[in-house]
């Protein structure tokens, strides 16, 4: 027994000196202390210890062997003396972000040099120029992430990382960097992500960096992005080159893993045609490269990308790219909103052998955004090649929508309405806002919506039979803004509609075709309803949780429809936004709620002695009109007596 107690006794003692006993105090946290110096009195056992956001400004030993993670971020910090990490030697992660680390170059980096095991280093917003960086990069070859957002980096050299061959993840964001050398991030074979944001970059001229998976080169200056033709594979997944001056869409490796491409805020597409992009992108490989006798085919590579990703909004283009955008067979969503697009035309070339007009296919293609662009017209062509089309937002342009067409005329379709009913697999459809006239009978046949936008069209008529064919899988409706009276306003009944929108319309009475759908959530605000049927609310509470109500102009006293939905806990968001109305006074939803009979009460007892006043009043004039009649006749027959 005694030798078993000894064993247990060495084992605790053992666990107390490598500071791995129960009551360790892993972590503390100094945040927004006010602080002006480290505290004296800190435990040696800390593994993680937070000082930032305070007021130190210089920073002495730190007798903490144990520790981890160490942030200092948001301070006053200039000086940090030579041996201050000295005995640090578990720390790992290092914050010093936003401070003054710019004032005590050399010191400073004398005491980041003795840092030899750490992984990862935040050194961003401290006004730090390339030698400043140089120099707190000495000894690093541990590290694994590094942070120098918003410093004053120009130029970035090939002695930067090279004693920090190991990282994996750079953000150099938020810079001045207008020059990169040769050789500064080639070296680095485990690097993954790099980000290099917000800088003066503006020709990608030779890109080589193929073990990096994210690059992101957003916010620069960026006119073209070139690689170099080769048989190396480029592990790039994801490539950001948004908000720049791309006037072309860039060459990227012939064998890439390229799954996301951001080419938002660009001016691609601002040269007369797709084949003069095109061409002219082919010639600047050849004049950048200066190799004359491998052409580059920018078509042939854009076929090899697995891409499944494209943004191209807000940019230039004034046709619709069919012919490099369709050599994307993996591409499943492709944002085009915000772009100069009138007409989307079949404007391909024939083909070499038959000569006849080539069918082009995105077979891939699930979510296709074509906003704001002024579209009236859509070649059927161009429909029919989205075989896998679910979701299609044309969303404030001048769209209006066919009737419904046979198969035999598809194909020969010229009119300047859009077939909706070619695309058998859509199921969301957004038509906010695009002055559409009328929805005729069956316009959404053969379609398989789910969800459908009409709001923003003030002068639709919306024909009978209009919504036939999808009545039974219609589970969203937006019908708002379009001027809608309660007589145009006929539903058929929807047996999975659960979310409808019919605000800010001129409506006064809700369908009572909704009885039949499971609806979930009703809007039904700005509007003139005065109150809503007491049988329909009890009848849809089954599934409704969830209804808008203000901007009506409610009767107090016609509201047990409302007692209902309370009673029924169904949410009313916007009922604190809601008032009623009697013949005297405007009550807010909230107040009416908690008494709902003593508002009215008053004015119902001022009725009731209203009506039994007009009663008595009505069968006194009907007496003495009966008892004039009598007494005129009486005097009348005594008369004529009298005469005779």
């Amino acid at each position: 027994m005694f030798s078993n107690l000894l064993l247990l006794w060495s084992i605790s003692q053992d666990l107390y000196i490598t500071g791995l006993t129960h009551d360790e105090p892993k972590e503390q946290s100094w945040k927004n202390q006010n602080l002006y110096s480290v505290p004296l009195d800190l435990d040696v056992r800390l593994r993680r210890l937070d000082l930032s956001n305070n007021f130190i400004r210089q920073l002495h030993t730190l007798a903490l062997p144990y520790l981890e993670q160490l942030d200092l971020s948001s301070n006053q910090l200039d000086l940090i003396s030579e041996d201050a990490f000295e005995d640090l030697d578990r720390l790992e992660e290092l914050n010093l972000s936003r401070n003054a680390l710019n004032l005590d170059v050399g010191s400073n980096g004398k005491a980041l040099r003795s840092i030899s095991q750490l992984k990862s280093l935040d050194i961003s917003m401290n006004d730090l120029s390339d030698d400043a960086v140089e120099l707190y990069l000495r000894n690093k070859s541990s590290l694994d992430q590094l942070k120098m957002t918003g410093n004053v980096l120009t130029r970035l050299s090939h002695n930067l990382f090279k004693e920090s061959k190991g990282l994996r993840a750079i953000t150099i964001d938020n810079n001045q960097i207008s020059v990169i050398e040769q050789g500064t991030f080639e070296p680095l074979r485990h690097l993954e992500m790099l980000n290099l944001s917000r800088n003066n970059l503006v020709h990608i001229c030779d890109f080589k960096l193929r073990q990096v998976k994210y690059l992101n080169l957003s916010r620069n200056s960026v006119e073209f992005f070139v690689t170099r033709e080769d048989d190396q594979l480029y592990r790039l997944e994801i490539l950001d080159l948004s908000h720049n001056k791309l006037l072309y869409f860039p060459i990227v490796p012939k064998l890439n893993n390229l799954r996301y491409l951001h080419l938002q805020n660009n001016l691609v597409g601002a040269l007369n045609s797709e084949a003069t992009m095109v061409s002219e992108a082919n010639n600047l490989y050849s004049e950048i490269t200066s190799e004359k006798t491998v052409k580059n085919d920018l078509h042939y590579n854009w076929r090899q990308m697995p891409l499944i990703y494209i943004d191209l909004s807000y940019n230039h283009f004034r046709s619709f790219p069919l012919e490099t955008l369709s050599r994307l067979t993996s591409l499943e969503t492709l944002n085009f909103s915000f772009n100069c697009l009138q007409n989307i035309t079949w404007n391909i070339r024939n083909d070499d052998v038959s000569g006849f007009r080539r069918q082009l296919f995105f077979p891939s293609l699930k979510y296709l955004n074509l906003q704001s662009n002024g579209l009236s017209y859509i070649s059927p062509l161009f429909l029919k090649a989205l075989t896998q089309i679910e979701t299609l937002n044309l969303q404030d342009n001048s769209v209006q929508p066919c009737a419904s067409i046979d198969q035999s005329q598809e194909i020969h379709l010229n009119t300047s309405c859009v077939a909706i009913g070619l695309l058998r697999t859509l199921k969301h459809l957004n038509l906010k806002e695009n002055h559409i006239k009328i929805l005729h009978p069956n316009t959404f046949l053969k379609t398989s919506l789910v969800s459908l936008n009409l709001a923003g069209n003030p002068h639709i008529v919306v024909r009978g039979d209009a919504f036939e064919g999808v009545q039974k899988t219609l589970q969203s409706l937006i019908i708002s803004e379009i001027n809608m009276t309660s007589s145009d306003l006929s539903l058929p009944c929807m047996p999975v509609l659960a979310q409808l929108n019919i605000s800010n319309n001129h409506l006064d009475v809700i369908p009572s075709s909704l009885s039949c759908s499971p609806l979930r959530e009703i809007d039904i605000r700005n509007n003139h309803f005065v109150s809503l049927n007491n049988s329909l609310i009890l009848a849809l509470s089954v599934r409704l949780n969830l209804m808008y109500i203000s901007g009506n102009h409610f009767n107090c006293c016609d509201s047990r429809w409302l007692v209902i939905a309370h009673e029924l806990k169904m949410k009313l968001p916007d009922v604190n936004d809601t008032v009623c109305f009697t013949s005297d006074i405007t009550i807010a939803m909230t107040e009416y709620l908690k008494k709902p009979s003593g508002y009215c009460l008053f004015h119902t007892k001022a009725q009731e002695v209203h009506f039994g006043t007009m009663v008595i009043i009505v069968l006194f004039v009907t007496v003495l009109s009966t008892v004039l009649i009598i007494l005129t006749r009486k005097v009348c027959c005594t008369q004529r007596s009298f005469i005779v």
